[in-house]
């Protein structure tokens, strides 16, 4: 398995731009390593075609309405959040899965202590 770096301060935003080892090919990696309040939002890893993270949220906070060009997936893991995209909020709880067109806004904020993993096709 691989203990990828952590991203300070968590959120989508933190980790952008950022250099980070990521999982290589065939690597295992542990998505519930770390319980939600200790845990950092991580890239596992990213491709020239995908890119995935282990997103973490504390009861409370939020990543603002953003958009990314390709299509993502969302996969609650743990805990609940709000997930609000083209004028509709929804509740998320473990074992969920949404999908959602590239280039549509949107936000979340968690209800509880929670984590997603979220997948992002990259545009060349």
């Amino acid at each position: 398995m691989v203990s990828t770096p952590s991203v300070a301060g968590g959120g989508l935003a933190a980790y952008s731009g950022m250099a980070l080892p990521h999982a290589a090919s065939g690597q295992v990696v542990d998505l519930l390593g770390s319980t939600v309040p200790s845990a950092q939002t991580l890239a596992l890893f990213k491709s020239s075609e995908l890119e995935v993270m282990r997103l973490v949220l504390a009861a409370g906070k939020a990543v603002p309405s953003h958009q990314v060009a390709g299509e993502i997936t969302v996969q609650c893991l743990e805990g609940r959040f709000e997930f609000t995209a083209e004028g509709r909020t929804q509740v998320m709880r473990a074992g969920q899965l949404l999908h959602l067109s590239g280039g549509v806004a949107h936000s979340l904020v968690a209800l509880e202590d929670a984590s997603a993993l979220v997948t992002i096709v990259l545009h060349k």
